[in-house]
């Protein structure tokens, strides 16, 4: 690498880190005050919510990567063309193919950084910061377990303890449930577990009754049971869902058994062959935006009036490329085997990029074939 390529990286690191910050600033804040509110709320201390800001920025950094390092090779590129610099450097006989080898060693070292949040630190992240909110979810569960109060913990709730002992069994325990418009179910216990599960804390009732009365015609129908576990995970504000959890799915696992995860999380295999691809093509994504700022910029060469056209113009292909690769998702989902789609707003991206720096390395050339 000669002087002129560690001087443009060495602008590029600098201003990409420097946009990343700045971007990542403003995204967190918007989230960290929803995050605030509804910590404290639930009664966590300051370090509960840094905690949870440290989990959720690495999927806050892969959303913006590609931004940032289009952001930077559009800046460095635009001053070092205001400057005259890449004027010099392409009368010293710098193509502009060599001119765009900094740009690229820039996209590589900005795409092994999302290789590494996308592939590892945002799926591991994910699942710790799924597990930290089913704890919360379930301490805040437990706080709502007030002997001797009639409790709403949503609109169609009624919840009464009469008791809780020091062993944590609530006894004379009654729970009306509301949620069917058609049928009202009250449940009345002796004595009742609270315990945890995957899918959530559950309400263990032992030696109970439940009423169920139907609404319509006014009927009663009553049931003795032994013991019945009812779900509380909805008084929750937690709420889990298959595409959360295929986001936290580690990626060797979506490599190696995409059948066993699809059918564990009762999804489509296309659903996971768009999550697995689409890791990787995010990784494609970010050395096209620095590529595309770049060569979008050198095509309107020297001008004293600034590149501005050409900034408009290298902004609206990275938003029709990032549309496309939104649109491109939907077809995978439902066929799995059109999972090569993923990669194709990165082609056609990277295809963009070599046509704009050959207009620009063999004008003559493409003006001929063009009249001819």
């Amino acid at each position: 690498m000669n002087r002129f390529d560690r001087y443009m990286l060495s602008q590029l690191m600098m201003l990409f880190g420097f946009f990343a910050l700045v971007l990542v600033s403003v995204y967190w804040v918007n989230r960290a005050v929803v995050l605030f509110d509804r910590l404290i709320a639930d009664g966590q201390s300051i370090g509960v919510f840094l905690e949870f800001t440290m989990l959720s920025l690495p999927n806050v950094i892969k959303l913006i990567l590609p931004i940032a390092s289009f952001a930077a090779a559009t800046y460095v590129t635009n001053r070092l063309s205001s400057e005259s610099e890449l004027v010099v450097m392409q009368a010293t006989g710098f193509s502009p193919w060599r001119l765009a080898r900094p740009i690229l060693n820039f996209g590589i070292i900005a795409g092994l950084m999302m290789a590494a949040l996308t592939i590892v630190l945002v799926p591991t992240s994910l699942t710790q910061l799924d597990q930290r909110e089913r704890e919360i979810a379930e301490n805040a569960t437990a706080r709502l377990l007030s002997e001797g109060t009639f409790l709403h913990p949503s609109g169609n709730i009624t919840f009464y303890i009469r008791d809780i002992s020091s062993d944590g069994v609530l006894h004379d325990l009654f729970l009306s449930d509301r949620s069917n418009p058609k049928q009202t179910i009250t449940y009345t216990a002796e004595e009742a577990y609270l315990i945890k599960s995957d899918a959530g804390p559950k309400l263990v009732m032992v030696d109970g009754l439940a009423q169920v009365e139907n609404t319509e015609d006014g009927r009663l129908f009553t049931t003795n049971f032994a013991d019945f576990a009812y779900d509380i995970s909805s008084f929750l504000q937690y709420r889990n869902n298959q595409q959360k959890s295929l986001e936290r799915t580690g990626t060797l696992d979506l490599i190696r058994v995409p059948e066993d995860i699809a059918l564990k999380l009762d999804l489509p295999l296309g659903w996971v062959m768009a999550e697995l691809h689409g890791r990787f093509a995010q990784i494609g994504m970010v050395i096209v935006a620095a590529l595309v700022g770049f060569s979008t910029l050198l095509l309107g060469g020297f001008s004293r009036f600034g590149v501005w056209q050409q900034i408009v113009l290298a902004f609206a292909i990275l938003v029709a490329l990032e549309a496309m690769k939104n649109g491109v998702s939907d077809p995978v989902r439902r066929n799995a085997e059109l999972w090569y789609l993923m990669y194709v707003p990165s082609v056609i991206g990277l295809a963009l990029v070599v046509l704009m720096l050959a207009s620009r390395a063999y004008p003559i050339s493409l003006r001929k074939r063009g009249t001819s």
